[in-house]
């Protein structure tokens, strides 16, 4: 991430994890992904805090309320994502939002989209792999 502020904020939020406070964190996130300065940051700049969120290492396997509401905060950022740049990561992420949210049906379109966007361009991609995993899992 090239904005200084965004990095900051976001070093702030993680540093949530080191106490295993799970909803200090995704509080933070949600507050983040609300304020809307989030959208004015570029493409890169979103996508790097909007994965670090969404793909977290060690979160709760059952989704609190506060995890809840920081995936349904990402969803606007992700769907323009999507909507304007159609990368194929970006279909992971906010798949993975629907999922956390109970929203299997969206999940899966939303996956096999980003799926078939990436078989075209790289059938051997890690993301094709994992695209494949997340369309299985549903």
């Amino acid at each position: 991430m090239a904005n200084e502020a965004l990095v900051q904020r976001v070093k702030g939020i993680v540093a949530h994890v080191k106490s295993n406070d799970w909803d200090g964190l995704y509080a933070g996130y949600q507050a983040l992904f609300a304020d809307p300065e989030f959208s004015t940051y570029p493409p890169a700049d979103q996508r790097t805090a909007l994965k670090l969120m969404v793909l977290q290492k060690g979160a709760p396997q059952i989704p609190t309320p506060a995890m809840k509401e920081a995936h349904r905060a990402a969803l606007p950022a992700l769907t323009e994502l999507v909507s304007n740049l159609g990368d194929p990561a970006d279909h992971e992420l906010l798949g993975v939002c629907h999922v956390v949210l109970g929203n299997e049906e969206s999940a899966s379109a939303i996956f096999k989209a980003g799926l078939a966007i990436e078989r075209e361009r790289n059938p051997a991609s890690d993301l094709c792999g994992a695209l494949m995993r997340r369309v299985a899992s549903i």
